[in-house]
Protein backbone atom coordinates (compact mmCIF):
# COMPACT_ATOMS: atom_id res chain seq x y z
CA UNK A 1 0.00 0.00 0.00
CA UNK A 2 2.35 2.83 0.92
CA UNK A 3 4.63 1.59 -2.41
CA UNK A 4 2.28 1.92 -4.18
CA UNK A 5 1.18 5.17 -3.07
CA UNK A 6 4.83 6.65 -2.93
CA UNK A 7 5.03 5.78 -6.42
CA UNK A 8 1.71 7.20 -7.86
CA UNK A 9 3.01 10.54 -5.92
CA UNK A 10 6.20 10.47 -7.66
CA UNK A 11 4.14 9.90 -10.76
CA UNK A 12 5.61 6.51 -11.56
CA UNK A 13 3.09 4.43 -10.69
CA UNK A 14 0.50 3.10 -12.97
CA UNK A 15 -1.67 5.58 -14.83
CA UNK A 16 -4.93 7.51 -14.07
CA UNK A 17 -6.61 4.29 -15.45
CA UNK A 18 -4.91 2.20 -12.46
CA UNK A 19 -4.72 -1.68 -12.72
CA UNK A 20 -6.72 -4.06 -14.69
CA UNK A 21 -10.34 -4.55 -13.16
CA UNK A 22 -11.25 -8.33 -14.39
CA UNK A 23 -9.03 -11.01 -15.69
CA UNK A 24 -9.43 -12.76 -19.17
CA UNK A 25 -8.92 -16.35 -19.22
CA UNK A 26 -9.46 -16.52 -23.08
CA UNK A 27 -12.45 -19.50 -22.42
CA UNK A 28 -9.95 -22.13 -21.09
CA UNK A 29 -11.35 -25.69 -20.64
CA UNK A 30 -10.43 -26.79 -17.02
CA UNK A 31 -11.92 -30.48 -17.69
CA UNK A 32 -8.09 -30.98 -19.01
CA UNK A 33 -6.41 -30.00 -16.27
CA UNK A 34 -7.76 -33.03 -14.14
CA UNK A 35 -5.47 -35.97 -13.94
CA UNK A 36 -7.01 -39.80 -14.95
CA UNK A 37 -4.51 -41.26 -11.53
CA UNK A 38 -7.12 -38.82 -9.62
CA UNK A 39 -10.29 -40.83 -10.21
CA UNK A 40 -8.73 -44.22 -9.23
CA UNK A 41 -7.39 -42.20 -6.13
CA UNK A 42 -10.69 -40.66 -4.88
CA UNK A 43 -11.82 -44.59 -5.77
CA UNK A 44 -9.26 -45.99 -3.12
CA UNK A 45 -10.18 -43.57 -0.56
CA UNK A 46 -13.88 -44.35 -0.74
CA UNK A 47 -12.93 -48.08 0.36
CA UNK A 48 -10.46 -46.87 2.78
CA UNK A 49 -12.99 -45.22 4.71
CA UNK A 50 -14.29 -48.23 5.84
CA UNK A 51 -12.07 -48.59 8.34
CA UNK A 52 -11.61 -44.91 9.27
CA UNK A 53 -12.26 -43.84 12.27
CA UNK A 54 -11.62 -39.97 11.91
CA UNK A 55 -10.75 -38.07 8.40
CA UNK A 56 -8.16 -35.01 8.55
CA UNK A 57 -8.50 -32.84 6.35
CA UNK A 58 -5.77 -31.11 5.27
CA UNK A 59 -5.93 -27.99 3.53
CA UNK A 60 -3.67 -24.45 2.93
CA UNK A 61 -4.59 -22.34 4.93
CA UNK A 62 -2.24 -19.41 3.08
CA UNK A 63 -3.28 -19.04 -0.41
CA UNK A 64 -6.88 -20.72 -0.96
CA UNK A 65 -8.55 -21.90 2.64
CA UNK A 66 -12.04 -21.68 1.21
CA UNK A 67 -12.43 -22.14 -3.02
CA UNK A 68 -9.57 -25.32 -2.83
CA UNK A 69 -11.34 -27.53 -0.79
CA UNK A 70 -12.94 -30.38 -3.05
CA UNK A 71 -16.79 -31.08 -2.79
CA UNK A 72 -16.54 -34.69 -3.83
CA UNK A 73 -14.14 -34.91 -0.95
CA UNK A 74 -17.07 -33.21 1.54
CA UNK A 75 -19.72 -35.95 0.28
CA UNK A 76 -17.55 -38.72 1.49
CA UNK A 77 -17.30 -37.26 5.06
CA UNK A 78 -20.48 -38.77 6.24
CA UNK A 79 -20.83 -39.08 9.80
CA UNK A 80 -17.16 -39.87 10.81
CA UNK A 81 -15.46 -37.28 12.20
CA UNK A 82 -13.88 -34.64 10.95
CA UNK A 83 -10.54 -32.05 12.10
CA UNK A 84 -9.68 -29.51 9.07
CA UNK A 85 -6.14 -28.62 9.28
CA UNK A 86 -5.14 -25.32 7.88
CA UNK A 87 -1.46 -25.80 6.81
CA UNK A 88 0.92 -23.08 5.76
CA UNK A 89 -0.26 -20.79 8.29
CA UNK A 90 2.93 -18.98 8.16
CA UNK A 91 2.35 -17.85 4.42
CA UNK A 92 -0.94 -16.48 5.08
CA UNK A 93 -2.22 -12.81 4.69
CA UNK A 94 -3.43 -12.09 8.53
CA UNK A 95 -5.92 -9.48 7.08
CA UNK A 96 -7.79 -12.34 5.32
CA UNK A 97 -9.01 -14.53 8.09
CA UNK A 98 -11.36 -17.68 6.82
CA UNK A 99 -12.85 -18.94 9.94
CA UNK A 100 -16.04 -17.46 10.30
CA UNK A 101 -16.80 -18.65 6.69
CA UNK A 102 -15.21 -22.26 7.50
CA UNK A 103 -17.59 -22.10 10.31
CA UNK A 104 -20.86 -21.69 7.91
CA UNK A 105 -19.50 -24.63 5.91
CA UNK A 106 -19.66 -27.14 9.20
CA UNK A 107 -16.15 -26.84 10.09
CA UNK A 108 -15.88 -26.86 14.20
CA UNK A 109 -13.05 -28.68 14.16
CA UNK A 110 -10.13 -26.13 12.91
CA UNK A 111 -6.25 -26.43 13.66
CA UNK A 112 -4.15 -23.93 12.38
CA UNK A 113 -0.70 -25.74 11.24
CA UNK A 114 2.48 -24.79 9.87
CA UNK A 115 4.67 -28.20 9.52
CA UNK A 116 8.21 -26.57 8.33
CA UNK A 117 8.23 -25.80 12.38
CA UNK A 118 5.16 -28.41 13.85
CA UNK A 119 3.57 -24.87 15.26
CA UNK A 120 0.13 -26.32 16.15
CA UNK A 121 0.58 -29.89 15.43
CA UNK A 122 0.78 -31.14 18.70
CA UNK A 123 -2.81 -29.96 19.10
CA UNK A 124 -4.14 -33.16 15.95
CA UNK A 125 -3.62 -35.61 17.89
CA UNK A 126 -5.48 -34.58 21.25
CA UNK A 127 -7.97 -33.41 19.01
CA UNK A 128 -8.70 -36.41 16.92
CA UNK A 129 -7.85 -39.04 20.25
CA UNK A 130 -11.14 -36.73 21.71
CA UNK A 131 -13.43 -36.92 18.92
CA UNK A 132 -12.89 -40.95 18.44
CA UNK A 133 -13.52 -41.14 21.99
CA UNK A 134 -16.93 -39.40 22.37
CA UNK A 135 -18.43 -40.65 18.94
CA UNK A 136 -19.76 -43.73 17.47
CA UNK A 137 -17.43 -46.62 16.37
CA UNK A 138 -19.83 -49.27 14.93
CA UNK A 139 -18.35 -52.46 13.84
CA UNK A 140 -14.36 -50.75 15.11
CA UNK A 141 -15.79 -50.02 18.87
CA UNK A 142 -13.91 -53.58 20.34
CA UNK A 143 -10.80 -52.03 19.46
CA UNK A 144 -8.08 -49.70 21.32
CA UNK A 145 -6.29 -48.30 18.16
CA UNK A 146 -7.40 -45.23 16.14
CA UNK A 147 -7.08 -45.14 12.51
CA UNK A 148 -7.22 -41.91 10.62
CA UNK A 149 -7.77 -41.38 7.26
CA UNK A 150 -5.87 -37.93 6.03
CA UNK A 151 -7.38 -35.90 2.67
CA UNK A 152 -6.83 -32.89 0.73
CA UNK A 153 -6.36 -31.68 -2.38
CA UNK A 154 -3.03 -31.95 -4.11
CA UNK A 155 0.38 -30.09 -2.33
CA UNK A 156 -1.69 -28.76 0.71
CA UNK A 157 1.10 -30.49 2.95
CA UNK A 158 -0.51 -34.32 3.88
CA UNK A 159 2.38 -36.03 3.73
CA UNK A 160 4.66 -33.11 5.94
CA UNK A 161 1.66 -33.27 8.53
CA UNK A 162 2.01 -37.21 8.69
CA UNK A 163 5.99 -36.59 9.28
CA UNK A 164 5.61 -34.07 11.77
CA UNK A 165 3.02 -36.13 13.93
CA UNK A 166 5.57 -38.93 13.39
CA UNK A 167 8.40 -36.53 14.68
CA UNK A 168 6.52 -35.11 17.50
CA UNK A 169 5.23 -38.17 19.02
CA UNK A 170 7.49 -41.01 18.21
CA UNK A 171 10.85 -39.27 17.42
CA UNK A 172 10.72 -40.84 14.14
CA UNK A 173 12.09 -39.56 10.76
CA UNK A 174 9.93 -39.54 7.60
CA UNK A 175 7.48 -42.34 6.64
CA UNK A 176 6.08 -40.35 3.46
CA UNK A 177 7.42 -39.13 0.58
CA UNK A 178 7.30 -34.81 0.10
CA UNK A 179 6.95 -33.28 -2.65
CA UNK A 180 6.78 -30.11 -4.11
CA UNK A 181 4.85 -31.05 -7.59
CA UNK A 182 1.46 -32.34 -7.44
CA UNK A 183 1.52 -35.93 -7.47
CA UNK A 184 3.87 -37.36 -5.26
CA UNK A 185 1.45 -39.67 -3.82
CA UNK A 186 -0.46 -41.45 -6.19
CA UNK A 187 -1.82 -44.11 -4.22
CA UNK A 188 -2.99 -45.07 -1.13
CA UNK A 189 -0.32 -46.37 1.90
CA UNK A 190 -0.33 -48.81 4.37
CA UNK A 191 -0.84 -47.25 7.89
CA UNK A 192 1.51 -45.33 9.36
CA UNK A 193 2.07 -45.23 13.26
CA UNK A 194 2.43 -41.40 14.49
CA UNK A 195 1.28 -42.30 18.33
CA UNK A 196 1.71 -44.88 20.81
CA UNK A 197 -0.59 -43.30 23.50
CA UNK A 198 -3.01 -43.44 21.86
CA UNK A 199 -2.43 -45.64 19.41
CA UNK A 200 -2.89 -44.13 16.24
CA UNK A 201 -2.20 -44.69 12.70
CA UNK A 202 -2.75 -42.70 10.16
CA UNK A 203 -3.34 -43.58 6.31
CA UNK A 204 -1.67 -40.69 3.54
CA UNK A 205 -3.45 -40.81 0.50
CA UNK A 206 -3.60 -39.10 -2.62
CA UNK A 207 -4.40 -35.07 -3.35
CA UNK A 208 -8.01 -35.39 -5.68
CA UNK A 209 -9.07 -32.43 -7.44
CA UNK A 210 -12.78 -32.37 -8.08
CA UNK A 211 -13.82 -33.56 -11.74
CA UNK A 212 -15.17 -30.31 -12.24
CA UNK A 213 -13.94 -27.47 -11.15
CA UNK A 214 -16.44 -24.97 -10.21
CA UNK A 215 -14.89 -22.08 -12.60
CA UNK A 216 -11.57 -21.28 -14.35
CA UNK A 217 -10.37 -18.89 -12.04
CA UNK A 218 -11.01 -21.60 -8.88
CA UNK A 219 -8.70 -23.93 -10.87
CA UNK A 220 -6.22 -20.99 -11.73
CA UNK A 221 -6.16 -20.57 -7.99
CA UNK A 222 -5.12 -24.14 -7.15
CA UNK A 223 -2.88 -23.75 -10.08
CA UNK A 224 -0.85 -21.42 -8.24
CA UNK A 225 -0.96 -23.48 -5.01
CA UNK A 226 0.94 -26.23 -7.32
CA UNK A 227 -2.18 -28.15 -6.86
CA UNK A 228 -1.78 -28.91 -10.42
CA UNK A 229 0.87 -29.44 -13.06
CA UNK A 230 1.87 -26.01 -13.81
CA UNK A 231 1.81 -27.58 -17.69
CA UNK A 232 -1.71 -28.65 -17.76
CA UNK A 233 -3.02 -24.31 -16.98
CA UNK A 234 0.68 -22.97 -18.65
CA UNK A 235 3.37 -20.98 -16.65
CA UNK A 236 2.62 -17.46 -18.64
CA UNK A 237 -1.06 -17.22 -17.78
CA UNK A 238 -0.47 -18.12 -14.31
CA UNK A 239 1.57 -15.89 -14.05
CA UNK A 240 -0.18 -13.09 -15.19
CA UNK A 241 -2.94 -14.31 -12.92
CA UNK A 242 -1.15 -14.05 -10.15
CA UNK A 243 0.83 -10.46 -10.74
CA UNK A 244 -3.25 -9.40 -11.63
CA UNK A 245 -4.15 -10.63 -8.10
CA UNK A 246 -0.84 -9.25 -6.48
CA UNK A 247 -2.15 -5.98 -7.89
CA UNK A 248 -5.87 -6.06 -7.30
CA UNK A 249 -5.09 -6.80 -3.51
CA UNK A 250 -1.93 -3.85 -3.23
CA UNK A 251 0.45 -6.76 -2.37
CA UNK A 252 2.78 -4.88 -4.14
CA UNK A 253 6.15 -6.82 -2.59
CA UNK A 254 7.61 -8.12 -6.11
CA UNK A 255 8.10 -4.66 -7.00
CA UNK A 256 10.98 -4.54 -3.71
CA UNK A 257 11.93 -8.19 -4.73
CA UNK A 258 12.53 -7.63 -8.32
CA UNK A 259 14.17 -4.16 -7.74
CA UNK A 260 11.49 -3.16 -10.30
CA UNK A 261 11.18 0.80 -10.51
CA UNK A 262 7.13 0.58 -10.50
CA UNK A 263 4.38 -1.93 -10.86
CA UNK A 264 3.58 -3.75 -13.62
CA UNK A 265 -0.31 -4.30 -15.17
CA UNK A 266 0.91 -6.91 -17.55
CA UNK A 267 3.42 -9.95 -17.02
CA UNK A 268 5.78 -9.00 -20.24
CA UNK A 269 7.80 -6.48 -18.79
CA UNK A 270 7.79 -8.39 -15.22
CA UNK A 271 9.20 -11.41 -16.72
CA UNK A 272 11.73 -9.33 -18.91
CA UNK A 273 12.71 -8.09 -16.45
CA UNK A 274 13.45 -11.13 -14.30
CA UNK A 275 15.14 -13.11 -17.44
CA UNK A 276 17.31 -10.06 -17.87
CA UNK A 277 18.50 -9.69 -14.10
CA UNK A 278 18.26 -13.65 -13.23
CA UNK A 279 20.04 -15.13 -16.50
CA UNK A 280 17.15 -17.00 -17.90
CA UNK A 281 17.77 -16.97 -21.34
CA UNK A 282 18.43 -20.05 -23.89
CA UNK A 283 20.52 -20.43 -27.15
CA UNK A 284 18.16 -20.61 -30.41
CA UNK A 285 19.88 -21.81 -33.70
CA UNK A 286 18.69 -19.18 -36.48
CA UNK A 287 19.24 -20.19 -40.42
CA UNK A 288 20.70 -17.37 -42.28
CA UNK A 289 21.81 -16.67 -45.71
CA UNK A 290 25.47 -17.81 -45.00
CA UNK A 291 24.52 -20.28 -42.24
CA UNK A 292 23.26 -21.37 -38.89
CA UNK A 293 23.87 -18.31 -35.99
CA UNK A 294 23.45 -19.42 -32.48
CA UNK A 295 21.70 -16.40 -31.04
CA UNK A 296 20.60 -15.48 -26.86
CA UNK A 297 17.22 -15.34 -26.25
CA UNK A 298 15.05 -14.66 -23.24
CA UNK A 299 13.68 -17.72 -21.68
CA UNK A 300 10.20 -16.33 -20.90
CA UNK A 301 8.61 -19.49 -19.64
CA UNK A 302 11.57 -19.96 -16.99
CA UNK A 303 10.78 -16.35 -15.79
CA UNK A 304 7.28 -17.29 -15.29
CA UNK A 305 8.49 -20.28 -13.11
CA UNK A 306 10.52 -18.22 -11.00
CA UNK A 307 7.99 -15.53 -10.50
CA UNK A 308 5.63 -18.70 -9.25
CA UNK A 309 8.08 -20.60 -6.96
CA UNK A 310 8.85 -17.16 -5.40
CA UNK A 311 5.53 -16.35 -4.82
CA UNK A 312 4.72 -20.25 -3.31
CA UNK A 313 7.85 -19.75 -0.90
CA UNK A 314 6.37 -16.61 0.26
CA UNK A 315 9.46 -14.35 -1.23
CA UNK A 316 6.48 -12.14 -2.46
CA UNK A 317 4.92 -11.56 1.10
CA UNK A 318 1.81 -13.24 2.98
CA UNK A 319 -0.80 -13.69 0.05
CA UNK A 320 -4.20 -15.23 0.29
CA UNK A 321 -6.01 -15.70 -2.65
CA UNK A 322 -9.46 -16.30 -1.79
Amino acid sequence: MRVWAALRAAGTGPGPGGFRERFEFGGRDVASWFPRHMAKGLRQMRLALRRADCLVEVHDRSHIPLSGRNPALQEALGIRPHVLVLNKMDLADPRRQPVSQLRQQGCSHVVFTDCQHDVNVKKVVPMVASLVTNGPRYHRAESSEHNILVIGVPNVGKSSLINSLRRLHLKKGKATAVGGEPGVTKAVLSRIQVCEEPLMYLVDTPGVLPPRLGDVETGMKLALCGAIHDHLVGEDVMADYLLYTLNKQQQFRYVQHYRLGQPCDHIEPLLKHVALTQGRTQKVKVLTGTGNVNMLMLNYPAAAYEFLRDFRAGRLGRVTLD
